[in-house]
């Protein structure tokens, strides 16, 4: 559904305010290039669910601006089919002198969708978007909270095939994210793809199949979702002067491995170890298996914190590991 090729997008940086303006008179100007994304490609399946994480500054919303086509991009491509609706600002689409029913039909309308199309679906839109009577007020009289309700009660309801959210959920109170996120399951489930930005490994962990992690610009990984969280959290809470240390090592795993999917992912195959693994006999005093290792540790930095000892119990107190 989404297929991106060596995209990259790079800004000119002036010196001068005088530099913008030779260079726009084909003068000599002094100025450097900055490359906020370079050389990243990938592709998504019908269906996926896919996460895109990193620090601020890395890219993210770069990326989905390009992939969305409000921004044209410096060198490579980006190849979207069907219809694609998406959250990249919040307030994005929406006019402030307007009303929120008013917004509703422009928002819609700026997505491909039909006059009727809107209309036949505009009860269902206010009814998910849960925001009384401000539905026919001015959207500049709206809360953040309000207006990413209404913003994603518009592409949640209309028909698409492709939904972008970058990171306009994290307004929203938890009640609210959590019928999101609900209603990006069920998109899922009939055969929709998401592209989802999130600063919460939690969401990013529960929602997607898979994630990619962008830094600097640069996609450096990209692995099952729990893994990528895993790395991505190894290399922000570590010393600066390790970085590129774990950046190497992250791309060597990279290169030696084989995407495997997550075992919670409704599209993920069974485990590779399914067969060998045998099944608990609940009935058994004990459930505890001690050639059970794990495949997918991540080793932090020191910080001075020591664990000890770690354990799973059962109600006796005796140590488990088969669940």
């Amino acid at each position: 559904m989404i297929a991106v090729h060596d995209l990259g997008k790079a800004y000119c940086i002036y010196e001068k305010p005088a530099d913008r303006l030779k260079r726009m008179l084909g003068l000599n100007a002094r100025y450097r290039e900055f490359w906020a994304l370079k050389g990243v490609s990938f592709r998504i399946k019908p269906g996926e669910v896919v996460g895109i994480v990193g620090r601020n500054g890395s890219g993210k919303s770069t990326l989905l601006q390009m992939i969305a086509g409000t921004l044209a991009p410096t060198a490579g491509e980006a190849v979207v089919r069907g219809r694609l609706a998406a959250i990249l600002e919040l307030g994005s689409g929406f006019n402030p002198e307007f009303t929120g029913r008013e917004n509703v039909f422009l928002n819609g309308m700026l997505l491909g969708a039909s006059r009727d199309e809107i209309m036949g679906r505009l009860e269902e839109i206010q009814a998910f978007a849960e925001i009384g009577d401000y539905f026919d007020q001015p959207v500049k009289t709206y809360s953040s909270g309000m207006l990413v309700r209404l913003a994603f009660a518009v592409l949640s309801v209309l028909e698409k095939d492709v939904l972008i959210v970058d990171e306009a959920l994290a307004v929203g109170d938890e009640l609210f994210q959590r019928k999101c996120f609900a209603a990006m399951e069920q998109f899922r489930e009939n055969g929709g793809t998401v592209l989802f930005v999130s600063h919460s490994g939690q969401a990013v962990v529960q929602l997607c199949d898979r994630a990619l992690l962008l830094h600097r610009g640069h996609l450096v990984l990209e692995d099952s979702a729990k893994r990528v969280m895993d790395w991505y959290h190894k290399l922000i809470y570590s010393p600066a002067e390790s970085e590129s240390f774990i950046l190497d090592e992250m791309r060597r795993k990279w290169e030696s491995r084989t995407l495997e999917p997550d075992r919670h992912s409704p599209t993920a195959d069974s485990h590779p170890d399914s067969e060998t693994v045998p099944t608990p006999d609940f009935r058994q005093a004990s459930l505890f298996d001690p050639s059970l290792t794990s495949h997918s540790t991540v080793m932090y930095e020191d910080r001075g914190v020591k664990f000890v000892d770690y354990a799973i119990l059962d109600e006796t107190e005796n140590i488990v590991n088969l669940l």
